[in-house]
């Protein structure tokens, strides 16, 4: 069977998918615990976290260019640097994200009907799992929807925040903060701004990517950047970092508290919206590093079809929602962020290193070295239970390679 991917996503089509992923899992769910951390630096938090992911998004751009296929740093990883970083990045990447699309699936859940989450989450996986399977373009067409939806109801939310009298803009700031609050803070949301990445592993399916990559990648994070931006100060006018960090719904909150109670229940529908949003992005990017990995071998090699009308790679897909529904079914809400972060941020730092062997000038190589010691260091500064899980989830897939390397060896 035929197992390459049709090229159908042109530029507008890729940032609409890049934007489904970050634009509501980041601003609905890591405001708060980001918060927590950074307190008054919760700004300052957020542009620490869009530099270092501009960076890693001009190092996977450049890429993604060179390297035109379903993967995105697994293939990256594997063609500059060898098979091992390249399974590791995959590994990292499929690990991490399968636990954020069960968080994404269960937020939809606490926002749709709190008192049966985890029905109303696998209802989710289970449809949105349907709609990837109808092939790429209909899931673009689903996700500009879902983003259209989205990006109105956050304006409202700013609109009514910074035109209330509750606004002060005595609460966006303070000069009390830490280095180790910022550091952590700018960790916890770099988790909004890893959507991006499902643009470079559908780079199999978009139409001249060495064009379409490097133009949709850094749209979509800019884009993401300035709605963060003034979503962030309108949540902090009225609520405070204090607010922030105790409210489980903090922009359902923020609207409360400006005055608009009566925007509360459309806040609630866009929240859900928002994670059926990343919930599809990220089925789709799983998915396709699962088909890359397959491919090579490192997963089951029937994972690797290609449906024959369909042109996705529904064996994957449909692994790849099973696994989720189970995840979702069994586990909680909390706890997930620090730990996709971790994954997510080894993923780039692999990334950058592999733009680093890149022919390019010291300008690339600058922002690929600063690209890889921000993800460094923000790793090392999430909390220690997120850091501790996420670096025995990579050792226990270095010792899976190593050992089916000895196994096909005949060792």
């Amino acid at each position: 069977m035929d197992n390459e991917l049709k090229r159908t996503l042109g530029v507008f089509d890729a940032v609409v998918v890049g934007l489904g992923a970050m634009v509501g899992a980041g601003i609905f769910a890591a405001l708060a615990p980001a918060a927590g951390a950074a307190g008054g630096a919760l700004l300052a938090a957020l542009a620490l976290a869009a530099l270092v992911a501009y960076c890693n998004a001009h190092s996977s751009a450049r890429l993604a260019a060179r390297y035109p296929s379903s993967g995105g740093t697994y293939v990256y990883g594997r063609e500059r640097l060898g098979p091992f970083w390249g399974y590791l990045a995959g590994w990292g990447f499929v690990v991490g994200k399968t636990a954020s699309c069960a968080a994404m699936a269960l937020t939809v859940g606490a926002y749709v009907w709190p008192g049966q989450q985890r029905a109303v989450a696998v209802a989710a996986v289970v449809a949105l799992t349907a709609a990837s399977y109808g092939g790429v373009q209909k899931s673009a067409r689903i996700a500009r929807v879902i983003v259209a939806a989205v990006l109105a109801v956050l304006a409202g939310v700013v609109v009514a925040c910074l035109s209330s009298g509750a606004a002060d803009a005595d609460r966006l700031g303070s000069a009390d903060w830490g280095a180790a609050g910022l550091l952590q803070g700018a960790g916890l949301l770099f988790f909004a701004f890893a959507g991006y990445a499902r643009i470079t592993t559908l780079g199999e399916e978009v139409r001249d990517p060495e064009r379409t990559i490097p133009r949709a990648v850094p749209l979509a994070l800019g884009i993401a950047l300035l709605v963060y931006a003034a979503v962030a100060v309108a949540a902090l006018s009225v609520l405070g970092s204090d607010g922030l960090e105790r409210s489980a719904a903090p922009l359902a909150d923020a609207v409360r508290a400006a005055g608009w109670s009566g925007l509360t229940p459309v806040v609630r529908v866009g929240a859900a919206l928002a994670a059926l949003g990343s919930l599809l992005a990220l089925v789709l990017g799983v998915s396709r590093t699962t088909l890359a990995m397959a491919r090579d071998g490192h997963l089951p090699r029937a994972l690797a079809a290609v449906h024959p009308r369909h042109q996705v790679p529904h064996r994957a897909e449909l692994a790849v929602g099973v696994v989720v529904v189970v995840v979702a079914a069994t586990t909680d809400l909390r706890g997930v962020i620090g730990f996709s972060s971790f994954g997510v941020l080894a993923y780039y730092a692999i990334a950058n290193t592999s733009a680093w062997t890149l022919d390019s000038g010291v300008k690339d190589r600058a922002v690929a070295a600063a690209g890889l010691s921000g993800c460094l260091v923000l790793a090392c500064a999430l909390p220690a239970a997120s850091t501790v899980t996420g670096a025995a989830v990579l050792a226990l897939g270095a010792a899976a390679y190593g050992l089916r390397r000895r196994l096909t060896r005949g060792i």
